[in-house]
């Protein structure tokens, strides 16, 4: 049975100086600890103490000054919190896929010491439920030497990998708290229209994959005529809600986990937590599983939808960073594009708006800007999707790709862009090819 302590400041009492920590990630995000843990370290002098982690919420106790040389960041994927302090070379950032995170711990490549977790009340049987984030945290704490949870009554118990019995607890105190949210916001006429174009390739049967944000709910919002859909996805938000309501999602023809969504992690409303709150219809399973390629090709008519910072006219894929400034992480993005390549009858699809910074930047470009990272090769990518079309590259030459990702850039940026496609692949596009390109010097330097 764990040591039960009054408060989280006793509860982290026990972590000292070298230690490797992992804090539970996305909306799971033990901030009661962890804001606990960054007035340890200062008062205890603790000194290099790694805290690894994906994207955390409402941490911002980490990101003081003053633990500097006390207290660092170690980041699988940049969040708010952390994004300025890896690009001011104050915190670290790993690049990895997500399905290969739980590896580095159970293979020992990663030392973990401390997992620092948020977790349900327990059940009858001494168990808690890692609630709505399994994500990684599952495999830290198989591995931590020692385990300190925050017992919080208002975690949902989910189903699946994410239980944890209180003998295997070493610290644990009891406080209610309030859950993150994460509230979507408002659907523009831009993300409407990129949502119509996925949506439209999107078939009866298909499985589906897909992020959270504005446009992923616009194609969700459009699936109300389709038929049997699945969900089997990293992590999910409200805009599934209304498909699994209507019985338009409902897994009868998955082949992982058949009837039922499988996920890692959910992020959203409370009338999302709720709805996962002790359903079985929906399994929050271990991501190295949930992200595996070949567990997902399993499911016919895989659609991934992902989205991106910039994509260059050959079909490369940046969604980790702008130039040498990392903004996000690589995710599970090339997992589930892997998974649908080899899925039958599998889509994999690139979906962004076409500009950024109020129409004054092209997303889609001729080269990537210096230091950016290519996160899906050009080899991988079947659609790019964005509010003026479709385009379809797998099987096409570069010089076709080309041709079809200026027909579908903002009509600002594609006499430039037709420009570039021919100066460097001979391409006929832009006038040649009837493309409207009204004559307008640009820009293609990209910020979200």
């Amino acid at each position: 049975m764990p040591h039960y302590v009054n408060s989280a400041m006793e509860a982290v009492a026990a972590i000292g100086s070298g230690e490797f920590l992992w804090s539970h990630s996305m909306a799971a995000t033990p901030t009661v600890l962890l804001d606990a843990l960054a007035i340890h370290a200062r008062e205890r002098d603790l000194r290099n103490v790694n805290i690894l982690q994906l994207h955390l919420e409402h941490a911002e106790a980490l990101a003081d000054p003053a633990l500097e040389g006390h207290l660092r960041n170690r980041c699988f994927f940049a969040g708010k919190v952390t994004r300025d302090l890896i690009n001011q070379g104050r915190a670290d950032y790993v690049p990895i896929f997500l399905s290969e995170i739980p590896k580095l711990f159970r293979r020992g490549e990663q030392r973990i010491d401390t997992a620092l977790v948020q977790v349900s009340s327990p059940d009858e049987h001494g168990n808690c439920s890692l609630g709505i984030s399994v994500e990684a945290s599952a495999a830290a704490c198989e591995v931590a030497g020692r385990i300190v949870a925050h017992i919080n009554p208002n975690m949902p118990r989910t189903h699946g990998d994410g239980f944890i019995n209180l003998k295997r607890i070493d610290y644990a105190f009891t406080q209610p708290a309030p859950l993150l949210l994460h509230e979507s916001r408002a659907v523009s006429e831009v993300d409407r229209r990129v949502g119509e174009h996925v949506a439209s390739l999107v078939e009866d049967g298909s499985c589906l994959q897909m992020g959270i944000g504005a446009i992923p709910d616009a194609a969700l919002a459009c699936l109300g005529n389709r038929k049997d859909l699945g969900v089997h996805t990293e992590m999910f938000s409200d805009g599934v809600l209304a498909l699994l309501e209507s019985g338009v999602v409902n897994n009868s023809r998955k082949k992982v986990v058949h009837g039922r969504v499988v996920t890692s992690f959910a992020m959203g409303s409370q009338r999302l937590y709720d709805f996962v709150n002790d359903n079985p219809e929906v399994v929050f399973l271990d991501v190295e599983y949930v992200n595996s390629p070949v567990v997902i090709a399993r499911n016919k008519q895989v659609m991934s939808i992902n989205s991106a910072i910039q994509v260059d006219l050959s079909g490369q894929v940046c969604a980790d960073s702008m130039g040498h400034k990392i903004y996000s992480g690589v995710g599970g993005q090339v997992d589930f594009v892997q998974g649908a390549m080899y899925s039958e009858g599998g889509k994999s699809i690139i979906a962004l708006p076409s500009t950024a910074r109020g129409g004054k930047v092209s997303r889609l470009v001729a080269a990537m800007a210096s230091g950016a990272g290519v996160v899906t090769t050009r080899a991988q990518v079947d659609y790019v999707v964005t509010e003026y079309g479709i385009a379809e590259l797998r099987g096409r030459s570069i010089a076709e790709r080309a041709a079809d990702l200026v027909r579908i850039a903002h009509p600002d940026f594609r006499e430039q862009l037709a420009r570039e496609a021919g100066r460097r692949w001979g391409c006929a596009a832009g006038r040649d090819s009837g493309i409207p390109v009204p004559p307008k010097k640009v820009s293609f330097a990209v910020v979200p």
